[in-house]
């Protein structure tokens, strides 16, 4: 059992009581109309981890007070949920079922560490849950993780972990990078060399660009559409939304190696060009062309049959003008439009799919270089270089995710030891994370109203394995959790020493979900790498 008081995120408000109540193998679980879903999930992970049978209950009363019971409350918001501990057993209300699944997630905490295990402990543990009176509901409606998988690939198992890791810190939005020039990661059935000769690269630069040293071993892997579709079921589930990103036009050279009539041929031989080895910013660039946009709505057809998110992610990221001024068929396209120069070339471009998302009841969303132009007002705005973008953004009325690279990105290392895994970037320590504010106070209350939310960024060029991630992303994804959901005062003013205390429990939880976090003492020697690994490359500029 553990106590209201080490709750991770921290709820709204906690009332404790003076007793507890203890499951049985007579404790039922009873769904009401609308929960059903969530009541399977519940009783799936509850009695693999207790070995309790926790029957399907027929009425709320049928268990006599050690039951547990869900259902709707439409008083609460669709996130808000109500938890109830006490001589009548258990009751989670929520404002829709992703609100009762909030709920659930808080009891599951309240059960103890134990409550993440695989399998039971045995018959004699004691499973007791404190009476307690919680309301809760979250500050952001977007509360997201953005996962590259296309630097390294993660195995759809790896996927599915993380949407449960996600689910048990409240998180609602999973950021799918799927594209980039270092591997395409998606079955497209009308373009199927996208996969056949995008998804793999001959090898793969070790740590920052600047590092003398590669892995020769090609690397690479891709979703089948049917994986698609269980990543994005198995999210539904646990109410994550899974929003795309197919990059355009820029961080497309593995698209241009399959397909090279979609490069800049009039100026670089595109038929030369492999899927990237190294990091960075690529020059290889789309070609403004019909081809192109006809090519990449082929695509964008597929993926909204397979992700039914609202958003859609278009990149629109570090794209280099220098192939655009050289090109012909690129200066005669800005001659056609009347556009301005290059950046309007980009701008044109990322308009061209804002129009045809918005025709499908679809909404873009890119990284804040899509600003740079002019921005069609439907489009939202994912702002990575610090806040500029995103207060840009609001002010000119566009929604926004805040995500900037000095706080959460989570490829940043955590301390300055020369211990640490492939250090690169800026230093960026649990504290700070946890001191990270999302809505500049530069903002209006109207402008801020335009903030959706929040997400951390987990770039994987120098995260080979699954081990890597769980170690740049815990314990700090704990942090930032709590400030996309919790109503966290200023950040000076925030009790990080509390935070700490009640990290003390959740490593528990953590290590029970088999999650290789770094520790708060520093990196176990299995976790640090030698040589040039173990320390910073001189000179090497963050990565992006």
């Amino acid at each position: 059992m553990t106590s209201p008081t080490e709750l991770i995120p921290a709820p709204r408000t906690v009332v404790a009581g003076s007793g507890e109540v203890r499951l049985t193998e007579h404790s039922q679980l009873y769904a009401c109309t609308g929960t059903e879903g969530v009541g399977r999930w519940l009783g799936g992970v509850l009695r693999q981890a207790t070995g309790l049978p926790l029957r399907d209950g027929r009425e709320l009363d049928d268990a006599e007070g050690d039951g547990i019971g869900l259902r709707l409350d439409p008083g609460l918001g669709p996130e808000e949920y109500r938890l109830v501990s006490d001589f009548s057993g258990i009751m989670i209300d929520g404002g829709s079922a992703a609100g009762v699944f909030r709920g659930a997630q808080t009891l599951r905490q309240l059960l103890g560490p134990d409550a993440y295990r695989r399998a039971p402990l045995g018959r004699d543990r004691v499973w007791a849950v404190p009476h307690v009176r919680i309301e809760d509901g979250p500050r952001f409606g977007w509360r997201g993780l953005m996962l590259d998988v296309a630097r390294h690939f993660m195995p759809k198992d790896g996927v599915l972990r993380y949407l449960d890791l996600m689910a048990a810190h409240q998180l609602n939005v999973l950021h799918f990078h799927l594209t980039d020039d270092q591997g395409w990661r998606i079955e497209i059935k009308r373009y199927p060399r996208l996969t056949e000769v995008g998804s793999w690269r001959a090898r793969t630069k070790i740590g920052h660009r600047a590092s003398p040293l590669w892995d020769d071993r090609p690397h690479g892997g891709y979703y089948t559409q049917d994986d698609i579709r269980e990543i994005v079921a198995y999210a539904a589930e646990r109410h994550i939304s899974v929003v795309p990103e197919i990059d355009v036009p820029g961080h497309s050279q593995a698209a241009i190696a399959a397909y090279p009539e979609l490069g800049n041929s009039d100026v670089i031989d595109t038929a030369s060009l492999t899927v990237w080895d190294t990091w960075g910013i690529n020059p290889n660039v789309l070609a403004p062309t019909d081809h192109t946009l006809r090519f990449y709505e082929g695509v964008f057809e597929e993926v909204l049959e397979l992700f039914p998110s609202r958003f859609v992610h278009v990149g629109g990221d570090e794209c280099p003008k220098e192939q655009w001024r050289r090109s012909p068929a690129a200066q005669a396209r800005i001659k056609e439009r009347g556009l301005a120069g290059e950046d309007e070339l980009q701008s044109w471009f990322i308009g061209h799919f804002d129009d045809w998302l918005s025709a499908r009841g679809r909404r873009l969303i890119g990284w804040d270089e899509i600003l740079e132009g002019g921005l069609a007002k439907g489009a939202a705005v994912s702002s990575w270089r610090g806040y500029r973008g995103g207060i840009a953004a609001a002010r000119a009325g566009h929604d926004v995710v805040m995500c900037p690279e000095q706080q959460v990105y989570l490829d940043h290392r955590q301390d300055a030891g020369a211990d640490e895994p492939v250090p690169i970037g800026y230093v960026r320590t649990l504290e700070d994370v946890y001191r990270f504010e999302p809505v500049p106070p530069e903002l209006t209350p109207e402008e801020a109203g335009h903030v959706l939310g929040t997400q951390a960024n987990v770039w994987t060029e120098v995260m080979e394995d699954q081990q890597r991630v769980d170690y740049q992303v815990f314990p700090r994804l704990a942090a930032f959790a709590e400030v996309a959901w919790s109503s966290l005062p200023a950040p000076a003013e925030r009790d990080f020493t509390g935070f700490e205390r009640r990290m003390t429990a959740h490593y528990r939880r953590l290590d029970a979900l088999g999650v290789a976090y770094r520790p708060p003492a520093g990196p176990l020697p299995w976790q640090r790498r030698p040589g040039v690994l173990g320390r910073p490359i001189d000179g090497a500029p963050p990565l992006r």
